[in-house]
């Protein structure tokens, strides 16, 4: 089985080695047709905390590291 690999906007880099990163998908309701968007949040690892605030990043799922975090930062 192949790993996720979402794009996103990085919304915070507080934590030590973890960034949060916004990811929104457009899709079209299935009865009215409009196109509706929805976000969702995930925790990514950041090994060397370099990414900041702003940035779109790639994340791609891995094996859990704590709790929250199941993700990692691919590029840039």
């Amino acid at each position: 089985m192949s790993k996720r690999v979402l794009k996103g906007k990085v919304v915070s880099s507080k934590n030590n080695k973890t960034i949060v990163v916004q990811v929104v998908r457009k899709f079209q309701h299935p009865f009215y047709g409009k196109v509706i968007s929805r976000t969702n949040k995930y925790h990514a690892h950041d090994e060397n905390n370099k990414f900041k605030v702003g940035e779109e990043v790639e994340i791609m799922e891995c094996a859990p590291i704590s709790k929250k975090k199941t993700w990692e930062v691919v590029k840039k």
